[in-house]
């Protein structure tokens, strides 16, 4: 028994199903809008099972193809992909129950969902290679989990709205933001690799500077979500506080790289979790 609990220790550290704060909140933000309210226990549960799944699809396939260069890499030689706990073939077959997970998923939901989640996987899955040969991969991570939103409301009203779009490239400029902070520990051993990143190409000063006006766009794009969706006075005061917790991990991150974790986990963990209790009591509320 032992040995299989330590095999989901594994599995779990592998994915790090702890970073899923990520993606659920802006899932179900855009499930409590698109439903005005409570969208039922059914669709919560389905949520649940289709943002991990794809996540898991997306971080086995990452560790599955960076097995290679992250034996290489310090900072991730201690990975269960590469220290010898799992195999490639336990990986690969992680990956492909996940992915069969989320298409099952998406099928139950309904038709849209189930038609949209091949283009979703394929989108979520070309991360993991795009670092080797273009400086575009934090925008294709982005864009992996800016689909939340979007598949949020198509789990709800199978359709996609404009106050959906709006959501959508918030979170993609959000992640690609932090996801250029996060870079910043790689940017030797991206260089000395040949591997393709904006730290890499153009130094730490001007990855701030990007990342920061990412973060703009992010307060900008949220900010015309709310006011397209016609949402209230929480629905602002979440944008407002994103916008304060997003300076802070820029402060956090200037002042010193080796906060750069707390920056990443601590204060996005937040955000999320904070903007969706603040969407819920708008609609609960106003």
């Amino acid at each position: 028994m032992q040995k299989y609990i330590n095999k989901l220790r594994d599995f779990n550290e592998l994915v790090m199903f702890e970073h899923s704060i990520f993606s659920l909140p802006f899932i179900f933000i855009a499930m409590v809008v698109a439903a005005d309210g409570w969208f039922g226990f059914v669709l919560l549960i389905l949520g649940v099972f289709a943002a991990i799944s794809a996540r898991n699809f997306a971080m086995g396939l990452n560790r599955f193809a960076d097995r290679d260069i992250d034996a290489q890499n310090p900072r991730t030689l201690s990975r269960p992909s590469v220290d010898g706990r799992l195999d490639a073939n336990s990986i690969l077959i992680f990956t492909i129950l996940n992915a069969s997970v989320f298409i099952a998923v998406a099928y139950i939901i309904n038709p849209f969902a189930f038609y949209l989640s091949f283009p979703i996987l394929v989108i979520i899955g070309s991360y993991s290679y795009f670092k080797r040969f273009s400086s575009l991969a934090h925008i294709v991570l982005g864009i992996s989990l800016g689909l939340a939103p979007i598949a949020g409301v198509v789990a709800v009203s199978a359709e996609i709205t404009p106050w959906s779009v709006m959501l959508s490239l918030g979170v993609i400029f959000w992640v690609a933001g932090f996801d250029l902070l996060y870079s910043l520990q790689d940017i030797d051993f991206d260089k000395e690799r040949g591997l393709h990143s904006i730290p890499s190409k153009y130094g730490s000063e001007a990855t701030l500077k990007i990342s920061a006006f990412f973060h703009m766009l992010t307060v900008i794009f949220w900010a015309l979500f709310v006011w397209v969706a016609g949402l209230n006075l929480f629905a602002y005061i979440a944008v407002i506080l994103s916008a304060f917790m997003l300076g802070y991990e820029h402060y956090l991150v200037r002042k010193d790289f080796t906060k750069i974790d707390r920056a990443f986990f601590t204060v996005n963990g937040y955000l999320g979790i904070v903007f969706f209790i603040l969407i819920v009591l708008d609609k609960v509320i106003l």
